[in-house]
């Protein structure tokens, strides 16, 4: 089973995916998918407030981060899954996403703190549905001391469409075992 849709544009068939025995979500992949990155780049800066530095959850927005940066001629972060080796003075927030198992962890290191500190910073991912990878994105940039102009996203997953908080392309329904949407 999968959901056609059409984001940014070009239709897309998003497959189907079990995350319980009633809820199925559509799997939206940016990986490998260059036409559709750029295309969602183009339409998200054009709604886009001023801003200096992007920031985006490791690692499905991270294809959608760099080619907004790459238009754009902005730097952008990626929030890490964990400390690495090369991040010294590390800053950790905890996250549970539906689309992962367990809690994650996401971090920044002093080099990425010292660029986004003072700045207008723009959050974006491909998907935002619970919003917990969000809030936890949110609270690293309050926590470096980050000013938040706007947060961007692909696709709006189930009620995260109803948030007045976000900017997002097209709204993704949750679906039901048959394939139905919600």
């Amino acid at each position: 089973m999968d959901y056609k849709m059409t984001i940014a544009g070009l239709e897309r068939h998003l497959p189907l995916c079990k995350v319980t025995d009633d809820l199925y979500i559509a799997g939206f992949i940016m990986f490998n998918d260059v036409e559709i990155t750029e295309a969602c780049a183009r339409e998200l800066l054009a709604k886009a407030p001023d801003f200096d530095v992007l920031i985006t959850a490791e690692s499905k927005g991270i294809p959608l981060a760099y080619e907004m940066s790459r238009q754009s001629g902005k730097p952008y972060i990626v929030a890490r899954k964990g400390v690495k080796l090369y991040m010294t003075d590390a800053v950790m927030v905890h996250v549970k996403s539906i689309t992962t198992s367990g809690v994650q962890t996401l971090c920044l290191g002093r080099d990425e703190r010292e660029l986004m500190k003072g700045k207008k910073i723009l959050i974006v991912d491909d998907v935002i549905s619970t919003g917990e990878s969000l809030n936890a994105l949110e609270k690293l940039v309050e926590t470096v001391g980050g000013d938040i102009v706007g947060k961007f996203t692909v696709l709006a997953e189930g009620e995260a469409a109803d948030r007045k908080d976000i900017t997002y392309l097209e709204y993704l329904p949750l679906f039901t075992p048959d394939g139905k949407p919600k």
